[in-house]
C-alpha cells in the first residue's frame, strides 16, 4: 500500500540533516522538477517585495523567504518532523515507534510543491511554496509536476493507493491509470441523514488514521484488504462516489 499525503503550509524551523540531496529523495526522476522549481524559488527570493507578492505573505510571513533563499543549503529534518499543522498534529510522528517510523518511510509520500512527493522520512529543508502559486520563470506548478509525478508513481508500480491528498496537490500529480486507488474523503452524516464534507475534522482525521496504520502495519495490498483492516480496528470506511472512499466521523 502506498499512501499520498498532502503538505502543510506551518513547517517546524531549523534542522540537524545535512542540506537536500535531490538524488536521494523517492522518486530520483523527478530530479529535473526539484532542480527548475528550486532555481526559480531561490531566484525570487532575491527580491522580498516580489516574493512576497507571488507567495501572499502578511509582513509577519515575510521571514520565510530566507527560508527559500536557503534552500540549496539549509539544514534538513524527516518531511513528517517537518510539516505541522492539523494533520500531523494528529499524526505525532516524533512520537511514534522506530518501527511505525520505518513503516512510514516504506509507505507514506508527502507531496510538496517545490520538491514533488517525498517519503515521510526523507530529510528537507523549511521553504514556503502552495500548490496554487505562480512562480516567476517556470510553467504553472501543474504543467511542472503532473505527467512527471504520474509517470514516477507508475514507475513505481505500487500494488494499491490510497490518496490523501487535497485536490490541489492531487493536481500536481494524479494517479497513474491502471493502478488500484481511491480518493479518501472524510464525512459526516448530519441529523437529516446527508452525507457532508468535513474541513478542520478531514486533516486531523486522516493523521488520526495513518497514525493507526503505522502502528498496526497492517499488510494490506489491496482496496479489500485495507477496507478489512479499517473494520478490524473501528474505522468508518465505506465505498463512495466511483473511485473514492468515505472515511465517518
Amino acid at each position: 500500500m502506498l499512501i499520498l499525503l498532502p503538505p502543510s503550509e506551518t513547517k517546524r524551523p531549523g534542522g540537524r540533516g545535512a542540506p537536500v540531496d535531490a538524488r536521494s529523495l523517492a522518486l530520483p526522476s523527478l530530479a529535473p522538477q526539484r532542480a527548475l522549481v528550486t532555481d526559480a524559488l531561490v531566484a525570487l527570493s532575491a527580491d522580498e517585495d516580489e516574493a512576497a507578492r507571488v507567495l501572499k505573505l502578511s509582513e509577519r510571513q515575510r521571514g520565510e523567504i530566507a527560508d527559500n533563499a536557503a534552500l540549496r543549503h539549509a539544514p534538513t529534518m524527516p518531511a513528517v518532523d517537518r510539516y505541522t499543522g492539523v494533520l500531523f498534529d494528529a499524526l505525532d510522528a516524533p512520537s511514534l515507534s522506530a518501527a511505525a517510523r520505518r513503516w512510514l518511510g516504506a509507505h507514506v509520500l508527502i507531496h510538496s510543491a517545490p520538491f514533488g512527493p517525498v517519503r515521510a522520512t526523507d530529510p528537507i529543508p523549511a521553504y514556503r511554496l502552495a500548490a496554487s502559486a505562480a512562480v516567476p520563470g517556470i510553467p504553472p506548478l501543474r504543467r511542472v509536476w503532473a505527467d512527471a509525478v504520474t509517470a514516477a508513481l507508475a514507475e513505481l508500480a505500487p500494488s494499491v493507493v490510497l490518496d490523501l491528498r487535497s485536490e490541489a496537490y492531487a493536481a500536481l500529480g494524479p494517479v497513474p491509470v491502471g493502478v488500484a486507488s481511491a480518493y479518501l474523503r472524510v464525512v459526516t452524516t448530519g441529523a437529516d441523514g446527508v452525507v457532508r464534507a468535513l474541513n478542520h475534522f478531514n486533516k486531523h482525521a486522516k493523521g488520526e488514521l495513518v497514525r493507526a496504520l503505522a502502528e498496526d502495519r497492517p499488510r494490506a495490498s489491496s482496496l479489500r484488504g485495507f477496507l478489512r483492516w479499517a473494520e478490524g480496528a473501528e474505522w468508518d470506511v465505506r465505498p463512495g462516489a466511483p473511485g473514492e472512499l468515505d472515511l465517518v466521523v
